[in-house]
Order: structure tokens, then sequence, then C-alpha cells
């Protein structure tokens, strides 16, 4: 059962990433991020919110390692912590903002608790 959630987490992983990828326009639009005056926020998007989890659900998949999982769950509660922090400093939309950030937080207290005790 742990093999099964972890590879969901995985690919859910890397489905993020493909929208901010594939669709960096929308993703944008869907975080309330406005265009500018260049293109470099589409840049950043296809990156960071792309091409970053997309690698990083494939290559947890690759490894097929316990510790691998526990890293992505590592990732996944810097982003949690980044979103908290950012609710109770920048106050973004409240729901949208609880939502992502207890998106993050369920698969990286998941991925760090399934996947710690099998690593050793």
């Amino acid at each position: 059962m742990i093999t099964v959630l972890n590879v969901v987490a995985a690919l859910l992983t890397i489905a993020f990433g493909l929208f901010g990828f594939l669709a960096p326009a929308h993703t944008a639009n869907a975080l309330d991020l406005a265009p500018t005056k260049s293109t470099m926020g589409l840049s950043e998007m296809r990156a960071s919110v792309g091409g970053l989890f997309v690698v990083t659900g494939a290559a947890v998949l690759w490894l097929n390692n316990p510790m691998a999982y526990v890293m992505l769950g590592i990732v996944y509660s810097g982003a949690a912590l980044g979103r908290f922090v950012s609710v109770a400093l920048d106050h973004p939309p409240l729901a949208k903002a609880m939502i992502f950030g207890g998106i993050e937080l369920f698969l990286a207290i998941w991925l760090i608790l399934a996947n710690m005790n099998r690593a050793s």
C-alpha cells in the first residue's frame, strides 16, 4: 500500500509540474500572478513550477528508493512552510492558499512518515 501511495504522490508531483511546464500562462493566472512587460515570468513558471517538479517526480520514480520519497516529502514541506508563512505575512486569498498549502502539507507528512523507517 505504501508503494502505491508513493507512486501516486510522485505522479501527482509530475502532473502539478506539467501544468506549469506546458501551460505557464494558465498556471500564472491560477496563482494570481500577473504578466509584466517581458515573458520572463513564463520562463520562471516553466522552470520553478514546471520542470523542477516534473523532473523531481520522475527522478523519485526512477530511483524507487524510500529515501528519495522522503526527500520529495522534504521538498513539499518547504513548499508548505513558504505557503503558510505567506498566509501570515502576505495575506493571499485564504481559501486558495490553504488548499494549496494543505495539499503540500499532506504530501510532506505522508512521504516523510511513510518512508523514513523504510529508508534505514
